[in-house]
């Protein structure tokens, strides 16, 4: 055991997160100096790597869909406190915004950005991305019901005022996400595993992620808690940098809104490198699952527990989207679907997809 110790010391994907965690204690809910905030801009992006090393050795071990499942929802878990701690210390007109902007950034950032990035990096350098039309498909279909039932019914029901649902409403749209979240995950891990898995030019289905040897169970777990501490670091310093970013939004003039654009991009960092990563080594489905597997239980997720949480929360809770971000999320999904029905995407599909997150950013700073 002592060896073993001995042996975490001078790794940096283990140093850096336990130099953060001090640093995230002693600046939570502090107003920072200049030099303070580039050092915990600093930890953030470290945290950020360590991750990303720490999710890589759990999936190896773990094997597909099951590492990707794994990073997806514990950056999903952690990003739902936020959003809540957020929540109750924020005033009622941004608390009441803050969950949909948060969570459609999520969508935006990972259908479009994560899947767009991942795209590109493949047809790069292997001019053809090959993934399962069928999982991919799957999970789109999921991803594209939670946001229309979460997301675009509030705008229109009538039994409150303005894009919010009712109570009663509320709770059915919790229910229904977390069934069809449950759903997806008996699929992708149980009942049709091999629709998730990556695969070949020639179809063949490629159950191991590398030939290299798997890591040790000893060192599985290791990174397992250091991906946690990670994680944790990660969406922390990144609330601890928020009132910097706010500040910076208020001077430049731009809409609340960014803010929570911001948060989103800094806390889906670690997915979108280990996404880009996978897609480099040919393995576009573990990018996919990655990228469609965290917009789902961004929803799916946090939904039902904004639903808890507004038991006692004050105000109201805007969910239903606006005209400009229902386009977009329009456009996403019918742009997704012609991307996942063939099983293949070229150089031309990554662009679409990065042009619509560009939009999306461009329309975020100037609505």
């Amino acid at each position: 055991m002592i060896g073993f110790a001995r042996s975490l010391v001078g790794r940096w994907e283990v140093l850096v997160p336990v130099l953060a965690v001090p640093a995230l204690v002693l600046t939570w809910g502090r107003e920072l100096p200049g030099l303070v905030v580039a050092v915990v801009a600093v930890l953030l992006a470290g945290s950020v790597l360590a991750a990303v090393h720490h999710a890589e050795v759990v999936a190896h071990r773990v094997g597909e869909p099951f590492g990707s499942l794994v990073l997806a929802v514990a950056v999903t878990v952690i990003e739902v406190a936020l959003i809540v701690s957020m929540m109750i210390s924020a005033s009622d007109d941004k608390a009441a915004t803050l969950a949909r902007e948060t969570v459609f950034a999520a969508v935006m950032i990972t259908c479009n950005g994560i899947v767009g990035l991942s795209l590109l990096s493949a047809t790069l350098r292997h001019r053809v991305a090959v993934f399962n039309a069928e999982g991919t498909g799957a999970a789109l279909a999921t991803v594209a019901t939670l946001a229309t039932v979460c997301m675009v019914l509030p705008t229109f029901t009538t039994s409150a005022n303005g894009p919010v649902f009712s109570a009663d409403q509320l709770a059915f749209a919790a229910v229904a996400s977390l069934v069809l979240y449950g759903l997806f995950v008996l699929t992708q891990t149980i009942r049709h595993r091999d629709y998730f898995l990556p695969v070949t030019k020639e179809g063949e289905v490629l159950d191991e992620d590398d030939h290299a040897e798997a890591p040790s169970g000893k060192e599985t777990m290791t990174s397992l808690v250091f991906l946690l501490v990670a994680l944790v670091t990660v969406v922390g310093l990144a609330k601890v940098e928020s009132p910097t970013i706010e500040k910076a939004v208020a001077s430049a003039g731009l809409p609340h809104a960014v803010v929570g654009v911001a948060i989103a991009l800094l806390v889906l960092l670690p997915e979108t490198l280990a996404a880009v990563r996978a897609a480099r080594r040919d393995r576009v489905q573990t990018s996919l699952n990655l990228a469609l597997g965290s917009a789902m239980a961004s929803i799916g997720l946090t939904i039902p527990t904004i639903a808890v949480a507004s038991m006692w929360l004050d105000g109201p809770l805007e969910l239903g989207l606006g005209g400009t971000h229902m386009v977009l999320l329009a456009l996403t999904v019918a742009v997704s679907t012609l991307t996942v029905v063939t099983g293949r995407a070229i150089l031309l599909q990554a662009g679409v997809h990065l042009v619509i997150f560009a939009s999306f950013l461009f329309f975020a700073l100037s609505p």
